[in-house]
């Protein structure tokens, strides 16, 4: 009954059946702590393991790979080592299953190096391994590790899927690869018989799109050989947000929207496209429209590890207990950033006010929130993580940069599309993102 609710996305239902439960086997530890982790609720997926381990029950290879994937969604790179610890004291570390999730999850916490180490020392490996390793250097923007890592695998006789593909095209996009994508793309059915997918579309217009070739993009939409979908318009979408294109904007959303007018992303890109443009009117528009379908817009929230707690923020977020000290040191570094050469990029707060309302809303976004409380909580030789769920702006990525260099810090960033480290001053992303 448990895995019944949980696939009809009734977690209170599941967890009801749970507790009522006189008898519990490890079975349905394992079907409530997946549920949670498949469904965005990671958090009681840890506090549940926790809770079995007070239980004395001995958990099996579901239950770390669902705590693993909870540790993935929340980027709880200490909670995941504590994982790691328990999988070897159980002897489950040597298990390719294990193998491959502790690559994904060391890669998704932010700690890439660790997640070549454990890749390095696998015994054996399957293609969900060497998928993971790639995908998780491409999101590091680690490119050519990436596809080193593809060759490597296609000379150990493992068979890339079109998962990794996915990954290996991705990583491309990051980097702005476009001859690269496309060498990739062409050998999926020629060399591999590997039929593109929806994805893989989505990947090379989101490779065009970065790349600035929008009408390259939209070409590439009107000869595909299946029905673009929403995957595909989005990231042609995307990428005019990025080159400020209202027309082939417009057009995107349009087709977004025609399949699925609950879609509020793509309400909100096309607004922000409007509003960049100086177009007010047509962005008020865009999202009356939006709320008249009682739509709601997802508010950007960024989550720290401090102590091994993971910690949310929203914009111009006072719920924390040391708001004050949060908000001291949000204007502390402001301070000192702008003695550095900072200028907030009041161009990017798409209101119709004026300039010294627009820094202040600037000054509060969440992943600012969120560093300046992982600077209070940690000590001077800990990196600060922080994870956004939606892509970070230009403003807090420069402001980010200032930040690492003045407070001598390294900041890992992991927003909705890739992973930003910050040192000295600096981004891995190279500012193409």
């Amino acid at each position: 009954m448990i895995a019944g609710y949980v696939k009809c996305r009734n977690l209170e239902a599941a967890r009801q059946v749970f507790d009522e439960m006189p008898q519990r086997n490890v079975v349905s530890w394992n079907a409530m702590i997946e549920g949670y982790a498949q469904h965005g609720l990671e958090g009681n997926a840890l506090r549940l393991y926790v809770e079995m381990q007070r239980a004395g029950l001995r958990p099996s290879l579901p239950t770390f790979a669902g705590v693993l994937s909870a540790c993935c969604g929340l980027a709880a790179l200490e909670q995941g080592k504590q994982i790691h610890v328990q999988l070897i004291k159980n002897l489950f570390e040597s298990e390719v299953m294990m193998g491959s999730a502790l690559v994904d999850m060391y890669a998704k916490c932010g700690s890439i190096d660790n997640a070549n180490q454990v890749f390095e020392k696998m015994p054996d490996k399957n293609v969900v391994s060497w998928t993971a390793m790639i995908d998780g250097f491409g999101k590091h923007g680690k490119v050519k590790d990436a596809m080193q890592l593809f060759e490597q695998m296609k000379e150990s006789n493992v068979k890339p899927n079109h998962i990794t593909f996915i990954g290996v095209l991705s990583a491309c996009s990051h980097a702005g690869l476009v001859d690269e994508g496309w060498h990739y793309f062409n050998c999926m059915n020629r060399d591999h018989h590997i039929i593109p997918q929806e994805e893989h579309y989505a990947c090379m217009v989101d490779l065009l799109g970065r790349a600035g070739q929008l009408d390259e993009a939209h070409e590439f939409i009107n000869i595909m050989p299946i029905e673009p979908g929403p995957d595909v318009w989005g990231a042609l979408l995307g990428a005019c947000r990025i080159h400020n294109n209202v027309e082939i904007g417009k057009l995107a959303a349009e087709h977004i929207l025609a399949g699925n007018a609950n879609t509020a992303g793509a309400y909100v890109v096309l607004s922000n496209i409007y509003a960049a443009s100086g177009r007010w009117d047509d962005a008020s528009k865009v999202i009356k429209a939006m709320r008249e379908r009682g739509i709601s817009k997802e508010p950007g929230c960024s989550w720290v590890e401090v102590e091994k707690r993971v910690y949310p923020f929203l914009v111009g977020d006072r719920s924390h207990p040391q708001t004050e000290e949060i908000y001291a040191m949000v204007e502390r570094l402001a301070v000192q950033m702008k003695a550095e050469g900072y200028v907030p990029n009041t161009g990017l707060v798409l209101h119709d006010v004026d300039d010294e309302q627009k820094e202040c809303i600037l000054s509060y976004h969440s992943e600012k929130l969120a560093i300046a409380f992982g600077l209070i909580g940690t000590t001077p030789d800990k990196v600060i993580r922080v994870v956004k769920n939606l892509r970070v702006c230009i403003d807090c990525h420069t402001a980010t940069k200032f930040i690492s260099k003045i407070v001598g810090r390294e900041i890992i960033v992991r927003d909705a599309n890739r992973f930003h480290h910050f040192k000295n001053g600096l981004c891995s992303c190279g500012d193409y993102w």
